[in-house]
């Protein structure tokens, strides 16, 4: 358990000084120091720059690590179940996200370990320096959002990109590959709800058709068709057929 938080900080920070860090100077960890005194030295004056700076972001952490992760679609496809099975707050939030939580760590697994292997252990046993550890780490991220990421949505972020305009995936910049990535993931996560949705979506059609034919046009077609639809997804193994297409959808 030690292992995997050191682990999951380490890749925090990876992704984040990968960002807003210079690729060729990265700045030294700082040392921290809670006093606080007047003073005339640029440096001194830059390295409580770089405190609030880390600190900063450590804080939003978690949250960037999330949007580089397959969470999102993961996250969305299953909010989209439960909309479509209409249980309202049945699984609740705090299922969902764990559930997309542990499904995020199955997928990311591989790619955590070639992290793990290739640039934190080294790091650890000082085979490397600090540079090199962050360019090894930062690989294996890449590599897993350029291949679900779709050519049209890195295209467009590469148009707005200032600056020179990379001619190979290698000298496209982190941060114009991680928006592209989470369009991309937004797009496939909805691509996926639609398809979840539709079966749902005849079973209340049918339901509210009868109704309608009965003459029944005040009791709700969804009080009756819910039960129907939770049946149907049961019998049907539903929860394991949509896991089963969520892990196959990251798998190129």
């Amino acid at each position: 358990m030690f292992r995997r938080i050191l682990l999951i900080s380490f890749i925090l920070i990876v992704c984040n000084i990968h960002i807003f860090a210079d690729e060729a100077n990265f700045f030294p960890i700082p040392k921290l120091n809670f006093e606080v005194e007047a003073t005339d030295n640029p440096e001194e004056i830059s390295l409580g720059l770089q405190i609030v700076f880390l600190l900063t972001i450590l804080t939003l952490s978690p949250s960037i690590l999330i949007m580089v992760t397959c969470f999102t679609r993961v996250t969305i496809v299953l909010s989209f179940i439960r909309r479509a099975i209409a249980t309202q707050s049945v699984p609740s939030n705090q299922v969902i996200i764990g559930l997309a939580l542990f499904i995020t760590f199955y997928i990311m697994a591989p790619v955590w370990t070639q992290i793990n292997d290739t640039a934190l252990q080294p790091y650890i046993e000082r085979e490397i320096n600090q540079t090199e550890a962050i360019s090894r780490a930062i690989g294996p991220i890449r590599e897993f959002m350029i291949s679900q990421t779709r050519k049209k949505d890195l295209a467009l972020f590469v148009k707005h990109a200032r600056g020179i305009k990379p001619t190979n995936m290698d000298e496209v910049p982190t941060h114009v590959i991680i928006p592209a990535f989470i369009v991309s993931e937004l797009k496939t996560s909805f691509q996926m709800g639609i398809l979840i949705f539709l079966p749902f979506l005849i079973i209340d059609i049918v339901v509210s058709s009868i109704l309608m034919s009965m003459g029944m046009m005040m009791l709700p077609p969804i009080m009756i068709s819910m039960p129907f639809k939770l049946i149907i997804f049961v019998m049907a193994d539903g929860w394991n057929l949509i896991i089963d297409s969520l892990v196959k959808s990251f798998n190129v």
